[in-house]
This record gives structure tokens, C-alpha cells and sequence, in this order.
């Protein structure tokens, strides 16, 4: 359960800074944006060092499909963007890949 909550924590850190790179970039927003853009990254980045595993690709491949679903959600929740049947199949299909890459037996494991 802790880990769920590390991977949702930096989905939202995550998407919340490059949300504020695209304000800068994208709306013509103040460069001031890019300080909290700076700050969230870095929690993000800070928070996936702390999940145990043997390799950081491994964590950071199961982060991806917490990613994707989070993405949506923001979409949904800050944008108004409601996801079509087509985000929530390929969204599915990510999530299924990432349960994969957590959940497999591994020697030694």
C-alpha cells in the first residue's frame, strides 16, 4: 500500500510540474511558472528513489502505467477533458503491463 501511494504521490507531482512547463511554454504565463515546475519535478524525482527495488528501470517501468491513469485523471479533474472509451482501453492495457512488471515471480526475489 505504501508503495501505491509513493507512485500516485509522484504521478501527481509529476504531471502537476510539466502542467506548469506547458502554462509557461504553451499559454504565454509568466517564466515564474517554472519555479514550481522546478520544485515539483524534483519531489517526483525524490519520491520514486524511494521505492526498494533492484533496479530503478524496474520502478520507474511499473511508475509508467501510474502514470498514464493519473494523466487521465488530471485530464478529467483540471482540464475538463473527459477520457473516450479509447483512453480507457489503452490505459487498461498499460495498467495490466505495469501489474505485470511488479507482480512477476523473480528468482531470489
Amino acid at each position: 500500500m505504501k508503495v501505491a501511494l509513493v507512485y500516485a504521490a509522484a504521478a501527481l507531482c509529476e504531471i502537476a510540474g510539466c502542467y506548469f512547463v506547458w502554462m509557461w511554454w504553451r499559454l504565454g504565463q509568466s517564466w515564474l511558472w517554472l519555479l514550481p515546475a522546478l520544485a515539483s519535478l524534483t519531489v517526483f524525482a525524490a519520491l520514486l528513489a524511494l521505492i526498494e527495488a533492484p533496479a530503478a528501470g524496474r520502478v520507474f517501468a511499473a511508475y509508467g502505467g501510474v502514470y498514464v491513469i493519473a494523466s487521465l485523471v488530471w485530464m478529467w479533474a483540471i482540464e475538463g477533458v473527459r477520457p473516450d472509451r479509447f483512453d480507457l482501453i489503452g490505459s487498461g492495457l498499460i495498467l495490466a503491463g505495469a501489474l505485470v512488471v511488479l507482480a512477476a515471480p523473480r528468482p531470489g526475489a
